[in-house]
């Protein structure tokens, strides 16, 4: 029988949350360099760069790889002939105390993005807890924990079907696929899980994205299996669907499917989809009672040498001196280094100001031929200016678009992934843009805010409005202000040129 200290599985899970806040999987590092070096279109090879460049950067000054650092998801598997210390504390209240000590570091602080009733006040928990732990017995005299923390744009586009027996589970993954966008932040990985019951499909599904990426190993040796078959089939095919890094088009969307299944009723077939962004983070450890679990880290060396380059042809612009006119001059596609002075706002803030604009309220900040940016930043640490700040999902925003942009006389928004069709339109009229920054590149965007403070709605956290000046950060044009859409246009011409490029090798 092993004693496994209660100290030292709260100390175990603490240090794992840290460690994956910076350091990405290296087989997940080296699927993205594999990627980036089979890619054939330049924004999405550009879109890769800059996570790989991000990943190392985030290893290097141990802080986040993304300012979503996620919510914590904990499979804790213990053996039957294992005794604890301690059992004042539940596994459950174990995980939220290592949790909590680990988005508190004062060192590397993490974003408590956890908020409580969530169908009302949503009010957040400040410390991330309550984490999600699955507890299973198993036979042995160890406990075998997987941890991840789960970003919410990939979270949230999480998929459920009950299937007809017959129905083919790689048709549905495809057809759902197709209509998610980019909102998870590709290239990632899909996590199926098929059988059991409805709920037990969805826990199969996020389980089996603790797994290694080994796709390449499984094509290079061919399927044993109908579920390795299913694996290849759903791989070959989402990637060609042309979707590419940020929805941008290109021929890696996703590096890894992974399947676990469970026996189901006869008459039943749960399928739950749910896809990890490019900024997956996990770990295992074992405790057998000699003490903390010990994660390695691995080497700088063992990530590729990647320089970023913009090119000569990427848009100089002074945020400070930008008027209308001047945007109706950017082409989707177009690359632009933003210099100058802009203000955020996400979900939070969006709700305020609408209820203020309803009311004929003044608000506390002037947009006009402003950008906002849709970010909720990680605190900062020593001298930086701001903590790691990507963009968050764009399309949470699209309620609250036409009425910004009629009413406060913003140029465009920076967010990431998609917009809808109605927001779309409504830009178009308007003559603003929408910019892309690349989701998963939260540490190296941080590198271009030179200087930020909170000046509206403090009391909201992360989501309170901030102003950066930024200098020379990079975006895309990713709808001009004749609706030109990169995330449709990207797609369809990769769609078609990955089907040449088949026919060619045929």
């Amino acid at each position: 029988m092993s004693v496994i200290r209660q100290q030292d599985f709260i100390d175990s899970i603490e240090d794992a949350l840290q460690f994956i806040s910076y350091y990405h999987p290296l087989d997940f590092v080296n699927a993205l360099a594999d990627a980036y070096e089979r890619e054939q279109s330049d924004a999405a090879k550009n879109a890769i760069a800059q996570m790989l460049v991000n990943s190392r950067m985030s290893a290097e000054g141990h802080r986040p790889l993304c300012q979503d650092t996620g919510i914590v998801t904990c499979f804790v598997k213990i053996g039957m002939d294992v005794k604890w210390d301690k059992t004042d504390l539940t596994v459950q209240q174990m995980v939220d105390e290592g949790t909590r000590r680990a988005y508190s570091n004062k060192d590397n602080p993490l974003r408590a993005s956890i908020v409580a009733d969530p169908a009302g006040a949503r009010v957040n928990t400040k410390d991330n807890t309550p984490s999600v732990v699955h507890i299973d017995m198993i036979a042995g005299n160890k406990v075998e924990v997987m941890i991840a923390a789960k970003g919410g744009g990939s979270e949230n586009k999480t998929k459920m079907a009950m299937l007809n027996p017959s129905d083919s589970v790689a048709d549905w993954v495809v057809d759902t696929l197709s209509k998610l966008g980019a909102g998870w932040c590709p290239p990632g990985m899909l996590g199926i899980g098929i059988g059991g019951t409805a709920e037990k499909s969805a826990v199969l599904a996020k389980e089996s994205l603790m797994d290694p990426v080994n796709i390449q190993e499984l094509i290079n040796r061919g399927a044993e299996n109908k579920e390795e078959e299913l694996r290849l089939e759903i791989y070959e095919r989402v990637n060609k669907l042309g979707i590419g890094a940020q929805g941008l088009g290109g021929l890696t969307t996703i590096v890894d499917v992974k399947i676990n299944s469970l026996p189901t009723h006869a008459a039943s077939k749960p399928v739950t989809l749910i896809p990890n962004c490019a900024a997956t983070r996990h770990v295992h450890f074992e405790l057998d009672g000699s003490g903390p679990a010990e994660l390695a880290p691995p080497k700088l060396s063992d990530w590729p040498d990647i320089s970023l380059a913009v090119g000569d042809n990427a848009r100089q612009v002074n945020l400070d001196t930008l008027t209308p006119a001047d945007i109706t001059e950017w082409k989707m596609g177009e690359t632009v280094l933003l210099s100058g002075k802009l203000l955020t706002g996400r979900d939070a803030a969006h709700k305020r100001i609408k209820e203020m604009l309803d009311k004929g309220e003044t608000l506390p900040v002037d947009f006009k031929n402003k950008f906002i940016y849709y970010v909720g930043p990680v605190d900062p640490v020593g001298d930086e200016v701001v903590g790691p700040a990507g963009p968050t999902t764009a399309t949470r925003m699209d309620k609250f678009t036409d009425q910004m942009l009629e009413q406060t006389g913003i140029l465009g928004m920076i967010g990431k992934a998609e917009r809808g069709a109605d927001t779309v339109a409504s830009i178009a009229k308007h003559k603003a843009v929408y910019l892309m920054a690349v989701g998963g590149a939260a540490y190296l965007v941080s590198k271009a805010i030179k200087k930020s403070k909170v000046v509206a709605f403090e009391d909201l956290g992360m989501e309170a409005i901030y102003e950066f000046e930024v200098e020379d950060m990079p975006v895309t044009v990713a709808v001009d202000s004749l609706g030109n859409n990169a995330h449709d246009a990207g797609p369809a011409i990769w769609a078609v040129k990955i089907a040449e490029l088949d026919a060619d090798k045929k």
